[in-house]
């Protein structure tokens, strides 16, 4: 039995991008062009009320964890990561502020002579007086991924909803870029969990398909959305996804 269900109507989300979102057409780092995309498609969706985070991934500049499979020290290599988060975070910010939105980078690695850093009631305030927050440097410490510091944020923020775009077209079994996976077009919810619908991570409901060995989402990330939930959204890099209508179009659960 297949039935449709509408999210609810949200007042502050945590949308958390892919670095390699950033990179556009390219084979690496940032575009930006296509930065100034999407930055138009925030802009839309915080003129329709909404108080929007972000947190943005670096993988499009420096992954820490493949520069630890490639021998260097795993430590080392996350917090390189956590820097490209932050010049992530600075050009999305610059794209923003060219359109009129006020925005505020706050880092969890202090690093004062180009953005705050986290604090909460500061950040609180600021989405308060209508600007855009974007927190850098996931949780400020290795072993730690960017969902994971979305995660934390969203909750720590009090946000509705999480909502995370990546650079593929919807839910795999497998990572589409290195196989022929199975695309998964209505997800089923484990027995006793509230069903959330496609993609989404609402309070209390964990997709079966979005086990964390499949890769979809950090498993410490996981199980922080067990408080302020939030919802996958397939592929940032299509114009229009990031625009509040499709975020909350109609969703399929499979019962």
């Amino acid at each position: 039995m297949t039935q449709t269900t509408t999210l609810p109507v949200f007042r502050r989300i945590l949308l958390k991008l892919s670095g390699e979102v950033l990179m556009g057409n390219q084979s690496y780092g940032i575009d930006t062009d296509f930065v100034a995309g999407l930055a138009a498609e925030v802009k839309a969706a915080k003129e329709t009320g909404l108080e929007l985070c972000l947190v943005i991934g670096g993988g499009n500049i420096f992954r820490g964890m493949a520069g630890a499979a490639k021998g260097m020290d795993r430590a080392q290599a996350d917090y390189m990561g956590m820097l490209a988060t932050i010049m992530n975070a600075l050009a999305m910010q610059s794209a923003l502020e060219k359109l009129g939105v006020d925005t505020r980078v706050q880092s969890a690695i202090q690093m004062d002579a180009v953005c705050e850093p986290v604090i909460r009631r500061r950040a609180e305030r600021h989405l308060q007086k209508g600007r855009v927050v974007i927190f850098a440097a996931g949780v400020g410490a290795p072993y730690f991924t960017t969902d994971s510091g979305a995660a934390l944020r969203a909750a720590e923020m009090q946000c509705d909803a999480l909502f995370k775009g990546t650079s593929v077209d919807g839910v795999y079994n497998a990572d589409p870029k290195k196989c022929a996976p199975v695309r998964h077009d209505r997800l089923r919810h484990r027995p006793g969990r509230k069903p959330a619908g496609h993609g989404c991570l609402r309070r209390g409901a964990v997709p079966r398909q979005h086990d964390p060995d499949r890769g979809v989402f950090d498993p410490r990330a996981w199980q922080s959305c067990q408080g302020p939930g939030g919802r996958g959204h397939p592929d940032y890099r299509q114009k229009g996804n990031l625009t509040w209508p499709n975020m909350t179009r109609p969703i399929s659960n499979a019962g």
